[in-house]
């Protein structure tokens, strides 16, 4: 495959000086490699593109496999010090969902906390109301003297003066095998049967990164209402993984997700979700 390496080192720079790009033929985990360097003391901006992932990782440490062309697998690292961590994963998703389906004709939606899903004809039992996954989203951060790292939105912490963040993407390409997945996943080819790699690289890189240096600033706050307006589980039935049970009311200026209980509305800030068949 033919990355467009030097054209995006070009347009990424310039929004961020110092920024490397690098694309490998393989690797375990793009995320697993920046946060060792970063536990190393390197903690340098980086764009870290595999053609093929060995021992990728999800949320939960669920795996996530990425084969040559099947998939686009990269990690962007960076040191970041926002206000409040709260809605990091939301904000990296709607860049994602915006960049790969500027005008939501392609159906793409976002998945709180950290997936973009598609809405497609059922095609088995198994896949509650049709939903395909189509992407993953994966945030670790580390200390900048590299002592201690933290999951997923990560607080800040007295005077820290900031964390690596390194912000891990999975997108499938190719239509992949769906066996075992409680949401079946489907491939960008699936909804436009010529794209690549490189191209969706392309597509969604540099705004994410405008996305991630625009979210220091801002927060989450100023993206409610567009991720509101993507939000695959608005209005739904969902199961929360504690057993707590409503009805997805959209999320709130935090990113926390709002759901109609029998005890009221609550925020739920960091749970499992699943959608009920209906």
């Amino acid at each position: 495959m033919i990355w467009p390496a030097e054209d995006l080192w070009l347009a990424m720079v310039a929004l961020h000086p110092g920024l490397t790009v690098e694309v490998l033929p393989a690797i375990d985990s793009t995320n697993t490699e920046l946060m060792r360097r970063a536990r190393a003391g390197h903690a340098e901006s980086t764009l870290l593109v595999a053609e093929t992932q060995t021992a990728g990782r999800g949320r939960l440490g669920r795996p996530w496999h990425g084969e040559a062309g099947h998939a686009l697998t990269f990690s962007l690292g960076l040191m970041l010090k926002p206000a409040d961590w709260s809605g990091l994963s939301l904000a990296v998703g709607l860049s994602l969902a915006r960049s790969l389906d500027p005008q939501g004709e392609l159906g793409v939606r976002l998945k709180w906390p950290n997936d973009l899903w598609v809405k497609r004809p059922p095609v088995s039992t198994g896949t509650p109301s049709g939903w395909g996954k189509l992407a993953g989203i994966l945030i670790e951060t580390a200390l900048p003297t590299g002592i201690g790292h933290s999951g997923d939105e990560g607080r800040s912490h007295g005077q820290e003066p900031g964390r690596y963040c390194v912000v891990g993407v999975g997108i499938n390409i190719a239509p992949p095998v769906a066996e075992g997945l409680s949401t079946a996943p489907l491939g960008l080819q699936d909804l436009q049967s010529a794209v690549t790699a490189p191209e969706v690289l392309t597509k969604v890189a540099e705004p994410l990164l405008a996305t991630l240096l625009a979210f220091e600033r801002a927060g989450f706050a100023p993206l409610q209402n567009a991720f509101n307006a993507r939000d695959a589980l608005h209005n739904l039935n969902v199961t929360l993984s504690d057993g707590r049970y409503g009805v997805a009311r959209g999320v709130d200026a935090t990113g926390a997700m709002l759901v109609d209980t029998d005890q009221g509305q609550e925020a739920i800030s960091s749970a499992e979700v699943s959608v009920r068949p209906v």
